[in-house]
């Protein structure tokens, strides 16, 4: 683990930052290229280690790579899945993705990986596969997908409410399934609901029949997946980040943002807006402008809920109390997140307690101290944006970031002490 001192800004942080290739579209964009019916070259994929463990647990079932000179790689699909091992990492996408291109295999494939892993939410996903018709041992990592080289498919009823990704993971691989795959959702609500549309939108992208069928259910028709060529857009969440700095420092931060987008852009922006800071549209990129004052709000983050890190971090420099709601889920992340915060942001001398599905946060003086990143990305993120106000904040891992950005501690000098 690697300790990294967070810069404090000396004034108003401004700049423009390059933020990498979206991790949730990179990681889309593999699996669907892995499946299609030939080779798919893609530009501006995100380079970090949950896209580099992806490329190898497809490449373990027979996907080749070739990378070019200008940073593109074409994805070549094999003509038939082959039987490998996939370490997933601590990759929600790999844990959730992945497993039904190994049921495509006609093989055994045990899923293992980092030992934080082996307690992220994976059953429901198991079970809509086997309701699919799918042979799997075990409900949690370490796990094991006994492939017949088909699937059934057809219908199957799973509890989503701790992830959207157990419905992404389903549809992705089910035009590829002998009868498709309607996937029926019973439990509580949905969460990052925009990224079930983006995995419609890409499937269709790609000649795909599939839909939203009402609320609660999605239909994925079974055929063939064309090859596509494919800009990766810039991670939206990751430019939050840099975003979030110029609210507490009267800043002014520019990112590339695409005139369209299926990212939860607008959740994005609202909750910067919330929080005190005034968002400006130009064309292909967003400014956020800070006054050095961050308002206390309260926040629900049920289609952003990857905010809810940066944005517990900026409530605890905020002019007086918040909360965030609708996050209960983020208890199966990487780390359980609310607990966490919640620790950590004691630590430094804000109140904060957890409620039932978020935070309640109460501003005090804080302190500098170590930052328990729990090889979270997102929490490494909050340190980050603490120390801009707080001096002394010292993450005890800043290379948890790697996950989702290569070089974190790079960019984020770069724009707060050039």
């Amino acid at each position: 683990m690697t300790r990294w001192v967070a810069p404090t800004a000396g004034g108003p942080v401004r700049g423009r930052v390059t933020i990498p290739g979206s991790k949730s579209a990179t990681a889309r964009a593999f699996v669907l290229a892995a499946l299609a019916d030939g080779p798919s070259t893609l530009s501006g994929v995100l380079e970090a280690r949950d896209t580099r463990l992806m490329r190898t647990a497809l490449g373990s079932l027979g996907v080749g790579f070739t990378d070019h000179p200008d940073a593109s790689v074409t994805v070549t699909p094999p003509a038939r899945f082959a039987a490998g091992a996939v370490d997933v990492g601590l990759a929600g996408t790999i844990m959730r993705f992945v497993p039904p291109l190994a049921a495509l295999a006609d093989g055994v494939t045990p899923f293992t990986g980092d030992r934080e892993a082996e307690v992220r939410p994976i059953a429901p996903l198991l079970d809509g596969l086997r309701q699919a018709g799918v042979q799997i041992e075990g409900d949690a990592l370490p796990f094991t997908v006994r492939g017949t080289g088909s699937v059934p498919g057809g219908e199957a009823t799973i509890d989503a409410s701790g992830s959207s990704q157990f419905v992404s993971g389903l549809l992705l691989a089910a035009a590829r399934f002998d009868a498709g795959l309607v996937v029926h959702h019973r439990g509580g609500a949905v969460p990052s609901r925009p990224h079930i549309g983006l995995t419609l939108a890409m499937l269709r992208d790609r000649g795909v029949d599939a839909e939203a069928v009402g609320d609660a259910s999605w239909r994925v028709a079974p055929g063939p997946i064309a090859a596509r060529d494919e800009a990766i857009e810039p991670d939206l969440v990751n430019a939050a980040v840099f975003l979030a700095a110029a609210l507490p420092t009267g800043g002014s931060v520019t990112v590339a943002w695409p005139r369209h987008t299926l990212q939860a852009a607008d959740a994005i922006l609202g909750t910067l807006e919330a929080l005190g800071g005034t968002v400006t549209r130009d064309g292909d990129s967003v400014t956020v402008t800070g006054t050095g004052v961050v308002r206390g709000a309260d926040l629900d983050l049920t289609d952003a809920s990857e905010l809810t890190c940066i944005a517990a971090a900026l409530l605890a420099l905020a002019d007086g109390p918040g909360s965030i709601r609708g996050v209960a889920h983020v208890r199966g992340h990487e780390t359980d997140r609310l607990a966490a915060l919640e620790t950590e942001l004691r630590a430094r001398g804000a109140g904060v307690h957890q409620t039932p599905d978020g935070l309640a946060i109460v501003p005090g003086p804080l302190t500098g101290g170590v930052w328990g990143c729990y090889a979270d990305h997102r929490m490494a993120h909050a340190g980050a944006v603490l120390g801009l106000a707080v001096a002394g904040v010292e993450l005890d891992d800043v290379g948890s970031t790697t996950k989702t950005m290569a070089d974190f501690p790079g960019l984020w000098s770069g724009l707060v002490a050039p």
